[in-house]
């Protein structure tokens, strides 16, 4: 597992945090919510020996700015993302994306193909699927607030067992991280923020783009991921152009954790298919 201090770069006059391992072609990987760059420390050193690989938090998660004023939408992320990647003058660049972050990787292969070499869509966000019970609950105010208050160690077990397809993938380590990233009263309120910005027309306002993305496009579904429809995948397959999907049945949402070799096999494969 790698730990290492974070970095930052500044896009709005916000802080935005990421680690660096490896040399060579440049990887972002992007996480989703409800936990923050930590869920890639299974997958990044298998690769930082070929690749520079570099994991980001999201606005308003992990080492990143966690100012309440500021727009936590897939869209502004992605918008931050493409910035981080001119300020760190990257060039063309891998991406990865999980969960929300798939969502924003689709944004960027749209809106921004010239920073971009390919994407790998792991268990993602799609078109108007989503959000999911429980964020959906937490864009309404009273249930905000009762969340901000009530929101214990007891109910994000229930969350994360619910997210792993193994039961030996529930480990202390990984229950700690998740409620370092939820289980305070600052993160709280930025998680719940979080998710009030979230809106799904951003993803249905390129569902057309989708069809003339150009890059190479590898799609990841864990079959037993119980937060994410499986439509999801199969229809971003039939929409993006020559892109390919693996199906992982061991795979819960949380597939980082169940299945960490098996990504990183199918990522490798994927980036050594198209060179």
């Amino acid at each position: 597992m790698q730990m290492k201090t974070s970095q930052y770069v500044t896009v709005n006059n916000l802080k935005i945090a990421y680690k660096r391992h490896g040399s060579g072609e440049s990887v972002i990987f992007i996480h989703g919510i409800t936990t923050n760059s930590f869920i890639w420390r299974n997958i990044t050193p298998a690769l930082s020996a070929n690749y520079d690989t570099i994991t980001v938090d999201l606005l308003g998660c992990g080492n990143s700015s966690t100012n309440l004023d500021a727009d936590y939408s897939i869209k502004s992320q992605s918008e931050i993302i493409a910035e981080l990647i001119e300020q760190l003058r990257l060039g063309r660049v891998h991406i990865v994306g999980h969960d929300i972050g798939g969502g924003i990787a689709q944004i960027m292969a749209v809106q921004y193909p010239d920073l971009m070499k390919d994407m790998v869509l792991i268990n993602t966000i799609g078109y108007d699927y989503w959000p999911v019970q429980p964020i959906t609950t937490m864009r309404t105010p009273i249930f905000r607030q009762l969340a901000m208050m009530s929101l214990d160690m007891g109910m994000l077990q229930k969350l994360i067992r619910r997210g792993l397809y193994k039961k030996e993938s529930y480990t202390e380590e990984f229950k700690q991280l998740v409620w370092e990233e939820m289980g305070n009263k600052k993160r709280r309120k930025s998680f719940l923020h979080f998710a009030k910005c979230l809106n799904n027309q951003h993803l249905m306002e390129i569902a057309d783009g989708l069809k003339k993305i150009k890059i190479p496009t590898l799609i990841i579904r864990g079959e037993a991921d119980l937060y994410l429809s499986n439509i999801i995948s199969t229809r971003l397959n039939e929409d993006i152009p020559n892109s390919i999907l693996v199906k992982i049945k061991t795979g819960g949402h949380f597939i980082q954790e169940d299945e960490p070799e098996m990504l990183v096999s199918e990522i490798v494969s994927f980036y050594k298919g198209i060179q």
